[in-house]
Formats: structure tokens, sequence, C-alpha cells
């Protein structure tokens, strides 16, 4: 990944002195006699240097060089470069399916006569283990060694498998269960700002298998998510293939007020940057407010770049940047190259510089920023504090429902804690409260006012309410360490904030069972109830199947509302509760001082950083003793229901199929707007009666063994008969119905997605999906692609799509289709109509093609619509039949 492929066209690689070692370097200044370089924006600079260094005349040309400073004139491309991160970054519940995908292309190689051998990284992996652990133990204790006991029971065989990838793949790490959440332990230890390989110095990049990898932009590290399928191309030393982006300038000035957190702001940059519209851009921050913003304040709106739909929230390397990699345990001669390059390359940040220019901007004075929450479904829905309940009103009066109605509930002996327990549970009533997620649990100063806040109450006399699940699950054991140091953990316990993993659960939907009494009394009485969480997403059905109602909101405002119980409070103006005297504690009795922050900050040095990153790829004792399959391939287990051999490559070694028109095609499905990854990706918990459930019945499973689908996205049987299979997603075609369902048009039969579509498939019928706008969002899961691919689905035609996912969708060879707006509501679709798609044989990048519709009356009706497949590499990759297609026959070919 070095400068000794580049041709060096423009004669900029020169040497840089550091403290007496000498280091090549790819130097943009030398390029000012072409434009002012000096005014790029930041993140474009990263692009630039990526060029410079793997100019090849080939897939990197002069000419897109020149495209990199030609966009100063306009500010805008539509030149298509070849990008290649210096390494890629995953989670478990994605890294295990790509790693899956690696061990089925070696079987591949072998069948075909090659070496297996070759299908190996050629950048640096590495894989966090933290999306397994859930929240089945909590306010306890016990909590986190019974949970961790737990998640190895459940995940053992794909532990086994992820052990077996570790010794069998080079460049391959892997960090192992309990350790943190991939984002926070890229942030404080992975993330290196500039990288160096055989004596060349350069940005470090990345991309990811979470769309949250955005959280390293803070450190100055040009990263995104992408899908597992984009990335294990990476891996393979694909380049990425994209159009020079828009960028958005996101000016910040001024101050936050005292009380004001880092998640109150970056709630209100997600609604100002959702309403600008930045989907598929650049969002880049610049300003003087970014000088008295910390580090770990910037993570947080970094983290959030998914939300308000930009490909990053990028921050560059300025004395900010070298401050916390000191704080976090950096080493100075790194601390000390990152200075040296970025001041030497003009990449470094400080406000007397002249501004760059953008595509467009927008502004925001930081003393303007209130306290918040978002929800109850987006992201980018904030709701000032003093409006929850007025929200949280609206959403019962929309639904018809009655707010005062209420529900009588005897925990019983359902849980040690709740012995004797009996209350009223009502509609708006805080079901979940959970300090959880990357977003927030990276944040010492967020997190110190939970604790600060637990401590207040506390001595107040306040008490958790016992229908509130609460839990804490921090980003790193950095965390636990300055929470001891401080004292703070033992507050946090009194009120059932007991530690329950390190891992992302609730904000992913580990968040585990309610007690099984509130279970019961949420379904007598429909009762519209919340989940209060420190995360970063909160889609329909994503926290807990129950629980319709999720709002985000700072750790400390977690604590608040754990206290209250209820979201039908203004907790500005009424009461969390009473003290031990019986008078009425408010919340801003409890809230913590900026001063009593900045002391309990104190506790936060690098020594704690240093301590836990030592060894952090060891693991404890039940990790090292997992015994694992030796060899260069994976010895598949033909009874397992975690790990399967999939299907995909079964014809990669013959010959390829052109091309060709979409006949008589099926709709499987007609879904409105916002259909999220959450809606598409199976997610959560497996029904026993869902066709997830009954094959893995049908295997001997019984349902307290399902574990989650995201445990089992290592098995294609399990993962393509979940897509489509959230309990809230509605399909068109049954009137308002919620769950996974279609019409078999042959039979006129109300069957599971998946059955209609294995129906569809014994018949030889392509099948299609319509759907409005904003289609994809969400998590980049590549399940939401792959299984959409399994079931046969040749074409989703939509107004909008997200920017991974459509990606993704190419990547597995179904094709994006973009219909003009307002055309889906003109046609009225019923699901009886038969579809052609015509002009595929002959496709382009971002071709018309020609959709003709056929209802059931035989009356023809042709519309022109964009195929979303948007440059020649991706034309390469649908016309291989997907992008691992092409890298596998490229391979294949190459032997």
């Amino acid at each position: 990944m070095n400068a000794r492929i580049s041709k060096d066209s423009f004669h900029s690689k020169k040497t840089l002195d550091i403290g007496g070692q000498h280091f090549d370097y790819f130097d943009l200044t030398a390029l000012r006699h072409l434009g002012e370089v000096d005014r790029l924006p930041f993140s474009l600079k990263v692009l630039l240097e990526n060029l410079l260094r793997f100019e090849d005349g080939d897939t990197v040309t002069e000419s897109d060089i020149q495209s990199i400073i030609d966009w100063l004139d306009t500010r805008r491309s539509d030149k298509e470069i070849q990008y290649r991160p210096a390494r890629v970054l995953m989670q478990d519940f994605t890294g295990v399916p790509a790693v899956v995908d690696l061990a089925a292309m070696r079987d591949a190689m072998t069948r075909a006569g090659k070496d297996p051998d070759s299908i190996n990284p050629q950048s640096a992996v590495d894989l966090v283990i933290d999306h397994s652990v859930m929240v089945d133990v909590y306010a306890s204790e016990q909590a986190f060694a019974r949970n961790v006991e737990l998640e190895m029971q459940r995940n053992i065989e794909r532990y086994q498998f992820l052990r077996w990838g570790q010794q069998a793949f080079t460049n391959f790490r892997v960090v192992p269960p309990g350790t943190g959440i991939c984002h926070q332990v890229n942030l404080e230890y992975l993330g290196q700002s500039v990288w160096q390989d055989s004596g060349v110095l350069y940005p470090d990049t990345l991309v990811g298998t979470d769309s949250h990898t955005t959280m390293i932009n803070a450190l100055g590290v040009l990263g995104w998510g992408v899908g597992g399928i984009e990335a294990e191309a990476a891996m393979l030393g694909q380049p990425i293939s994209m159009l020079i982006p828009e960028v958005i300038g996101f000016h910040l000035s001024g101050k936050l007020h005292p009380g004001v957190t880092a998640t109150d702001l970056v709630l209100t940059v997600t609604e100002m940057l959702r309403k600008k519209g930045v989907v598929g851009k650049f969002v880049e921050f610049y300003g003087p407010g970014l000088d008295a913003l910390p580090l770990a304040d910037r993570a947080t709106i970094a983290n959030m770049a998914p939300e308000y739909g930009a490909t990053c929230g990028f921050f560059p390397v300025d004395q900010e940047t070298l401050r916390y990699m000191r704080l976090s345990g950096r080493s100075e001669t790194l601390i000390a190259r990152v200075e040296a390059y970025a001041k030497a390359n003009a990449m470094w940040r400080d406000s007397s510089q002249p501004e760059p220019f953008y595509t467009d901007t927008l502004a925001l004075a930081l003393d303007e920023v209130v306290p918040s929450l978002a929800g109850p479904k987006r992201p980018q829905d904030r709701v000032p504090l003093p409006e929850i309940k007025t929200a949280t009103d609206d959403l019962l009066a929309l639904s018809g429902l009655e707010p005062e109605q209420q529900i009588q509930v005897d925990l019983g002996d359902s849980g040690e804690e709740s012995k004797g327990k009996s209350f009223s549970l009502t509609h708006g009533d805080v079901v979940i409260a959970a300090i959880t997620s990357c977003t927030n649990t990276s944040n010492p100063s967020v997190m110190l006012a939970a604790g600060l806040l637990a401590k207040n109450a506390v001595e107040k006399g306040l008490r958790t309410k016992p229908w509130v699940k609460s839990s804490l699950a921090p980003g790193s054991k950095v965390v636990t360490r300055y929470f001891e140091a401080s004292g703070l953990q033992d507050y946090l316990d009194k009120l059932g904030f007991n530690l329950v993993g390190y891992g992302c659960t609730t904000c992913i939907g580990n968040s585990g069972p309610l007690l099984a009494p509130i279970e019961k009394a949420i379904n007598d009485a429909n009762l519209t109830v919340s989940s209060v969480l420190s995360g970063n997403r909160n889609f329909e059905g994503r926290v807990h199947p129950l629980v319709k109602a999720n709002w985000l909101a700072s750790p400390p405002l977690v604590v608040a509302f754990a206290l209250a119980g209820t979201t039908r409070i203004d907790l500005t103006q009424k009461p969390l509760g009473h003290d031990s005297h019986g008078q009425p504690v408010y919340l801003k009795d409890i809230w913590p001082s900026q001063e009593d922050i900045a002391q309990a900050m104190k506790e936060v040095k690098n020594s704690l950083f240093e301590q836990e990153y030592a060894d952090i790829f060891a693991g404890d004792d039940i990790w090292q003793q997992i015994t694992i399959n030796q060899g260069n391939t994976y010895q598949w287990r033909p009874d397992s229901t975690y790990v399967r051999l999939p299907s995909y490559f079964d014809e990669v070694t013959q010959p390829l199929k052109p091309l060709k028109d979409i006949e008589n095609a099926a709709i499987l499905a007609l879904f409105g707007d916002s259909i999220t990854t959450d809606h598409i990706s199976p997610a959560g918990n497996i029904k026993a009666d869902s066709p997830a459930g009954h094959y893995l019945q049908a295997q001997g499973i019984e349902p307290a063994d399902f574990n989650s689908y995201g445990s089992r996205r290592g098995n294609h049987e399990v993962m393509m008969r979940g897509t489509f299979a959230n309990i809230r997603i509605k399909n068109l075609m049954l009137k308002g119905k919620e769950g996974g369902y279609t019409i078999y048009q042959p039979t006129g039969e109300e069957v599971s997605i998946y059955d209609a579509a294995m129906r569809y498939q014994d018949q030889n019928i392509p099948l299609v999906i319509f759907a409005g706008k904003e289609y994809g969002t969400g998590s980049s899961r590549d399940w939401a692609a792959k299984g959409t691919s399994l079931l046969g689905v040749k074409a989703v035609l939509a107004e909008s799509f997200e920017r991974i996912h459509r990606s993704n969708l190419v990547g597995m060879g179904v094709i994006p289709v973009e219909l003009p707006e307002g055309l889906l509501a003109s046609l009225s679709l019923t699901g009886k109509e038969k579809l052609h798609l015509k002009g595929i044989d002959s496709l382009s990048p971002g071709a018309k093609l020609t959709l003709e519709i056929t209802n059931e009356q035989g009356q023809e009706s042709q519309y022109s619509v964009k195929a979303r497949v948007d440059t020649r590499t991706e034309m390469a990759y649908l016309k291989a039949g997907g992008i691992l297609h092409y890298v596998l026959r490229t391979m294949i070919s190459a032997e």
C-alpha cells in the first residue's frame, strides 16, 4: 500500500525528516501550480494524496488526479475515481459472513484447481467481536459475568470459526469478545491518523463493515461504512469505485452552554443536515467552534454521519487531535509523525488559515444548542427536552390510544430484584433505559455526567422505577476504569446501571427480554411503551419488538428518565421523584455542574488506555482455550446452524452469461417510503413461527436456543428466510398488515415473503420489489442485499436509495432502478401486475431503462426509469454476477 507503484507524473514524491528519520511522502503542495490545492476540503486532500500514491496509468491516471484539482472550479464532479483505503475494520455480525465468503472463495479456488492461499487479505483487517453480547441479566453484580457466560455458550461455534480465520488468513487480526465496541477501539487504539509503510507516510484511511465507521473521522481519518461485500473486495485488493463527492462545509462557532451535552449537539446537527440533504456527500466541519470542541465531542458528531445521511463527517487534524492521541496513550513517536506530516502536507487545520472551498455550507452557533432527545422512530426527529411529553402524547393520539389507560402488573418472583413489586403500567412508560452504543460511551464527559447525576440522585434518595430495565454497556474497559477511579460506578449500580457487557447491545436490538409480566401487560393492553437509550439508531422494531417509541438521549438523560419512569413528563418543570423527606426533586437539583464534571475528568488518564490496550488481542482464558481446526481451508460442518458453505460461487467456474432483460417478473412486495435495512435484513430475535424459526426447529434447535439473527449471519439458510421478515414492515399488498408477508399471486394466498419467493423460483419467475423514497437507509447490512438476491429478486425499483445499500445490491447482482418522483403513487400497483425491464441487455452506467407494466386486464403501459448502476466498475461487477464473483473470476483466470 505504498508509493513504489506510483508513476509520480506530477513529481510530488518528497522526503520528510522527523526527528532524524527520513520518510517519503506525496506532497500536495507540489500541485499548487495546477490550482488552489490549499483551499481544497481536507477530506478531498486525502483522496488526492491517495490518487498520487497509486497512480499507475490504468486504475489511476493523470486525468484522475487533475479532476480533484478541477473540482475547485465547480465544487462538484461526475468523475469516477478508484480509491484504495489503507485498512478494513469489521465487527462480528458483519465480519462473520465476510470471513464465510472468504472461506467459500478458497473452496471455489480449490475446485478450480487453483491455490486457495491466493484468497487472502491484501491490506490490514481488524475484526472486533462486539455485537454478540445480550442484556439477559441486568441490575445485578453478576450481570457482566453471566452475560459473558451466555454469550460464549451461544456463540462458541462462531468464535471457533473466527479463530480459524485468524490463523488461516494473513493480515487478519481478531479482537476477542468482552473488549469493547469496534468504533471505540478504533478511536482509542487502532486509528493512527498517519500511516507508515516501508518508509512511506500517508493518511490513515479505512472502510468498515458498520455504517458508524465514520466515528474515526474525528481523528482526521477518512473512513466510512460499506457493505461486507464491498469490504471483502477491498481486502482482496480491489479499489473502491466512487464519484468525486460534493463536500458540504458545516461551520461551527461559539461554545456549548453548561448543561448542554455533545449528544444534544449531535442531535441538532443530525436534524439540520437531514433537512439540508447530504446523502452521498462528504460533510466536513470547520470554523472557530472547533477550537473549543473536544475530540470526544467530535467523535460523537462523526459517529452519526449515517443518521444525517452523509458518507462521512470529517474533522481535520489539529492541535486537539494531538491532545487526544496523547491522552489515549499513543506513542510520542506517532504523535510527532502526525504533526510533522500534517503540517508539511497542507493537512493541518488552524483557525488562522483561509477557509476551504465547499460545494455548499451551513452554520451552527454552539450556544444555540439546547437539551434534546430524538424519536420516537428516527434519529433526525429532534425534540427539545421540554416538549417530550407533547411529542409522546401526539404519538398516542395518532395511534388512537387513550393516554391514561393503565394495566396492573405484579412482578411476583419474576426476578430476584423484583419480588413483591406491584405497579400500574401505562402508555409512555420507560421500560428500557440503556447507556449503550459507540456514539456516547466513547465520550468521557457525558459518561461521567451520567455517573455524577446517579450520585446526586442516590444522595437525594431517588430510585429507578421498578418497570425499567436499566443497563450500562460501555464501549471499552477504559470507561470502567475511570468510573471506578472516580467512585461513580457504585452510584450507577445502586440505580440498576450495572455493567452488562462491553459491546453494542440495546442499540442493535440485543436488549434482551423484559420481565414476563411486563411483556404480558404490554401485549394485553396494547401499550405504547418507551425506551430511552444513548444510541444512534431508534428505528421501529429495532430496540425491542414490544417497544414502539424509542428515544435517543445523552447518558445523563437516560438515567433521569429511568428515575422518572415515563416520557410523558416535562423534566424541566415536573419532579423526577421525591426525596426521603417527601420533597420533590427536579432534574436541575441533580444535574452535575461543569466544575464537578471537570473534576471527574481528571481521572481520565493515558495510563488507563495504556493498561487496557497493552494486550488487546489476547482475550481471556475462555477465548484462549477455544479449540480450532488447522488448515488453509475450512472444514465445514454439515450439521452446523451457524456457519454454512453458501451457494454463491457454485457456478463461478462456468462461462459468464450475458445480461438480459427481465421479462414477466412478478412483484414480491410493494413498500412505501423509508424502508430501512432493519426492515430488510434479518436482525434481533428469531420468532418460533417464522420461516427461520421453522428451519431451526427442523434442525433440532429449540426456540430457547435460537439466539439472534445477527449471531447466525454465517448461515445463509437462516438469513434468507429472515429477509423482509421484520415484524413492523408493511407490504402494501396487505392493506396495512405488519410483518414479512405477501400475496402469492398465482393462488391469491397470503404467505411469508420467503415461501412466496421459493414458489416463484420453482416456476422460474423473476421477481422485483417496488418502494418509495430512502430505500435501504440504516446500518450497512450486507444481508439486506444477499438475502434479496437469494430470494430471486432481480431488480429493486425505488424513488431513491441509500448509498451503501444501492452499492450492495449491485454487488450481489441485483439492479437498483430509480423511479421518477411521484411515479410510484400514480401507478396504483396492486401486486397482480407483470413487469418487463427492457434495456438491460445493452446496459451502461446510469442508462435509461424502459419499464413495461401489464395490469390484470392485459393493458400495457411504459415508463422511462434509470438504472442506478453508476460506474464502469459497477457494470463489470454486475456482468460478473456480483463483486466477489468478479474478484474470484479474475483470480481464477490469473492463476
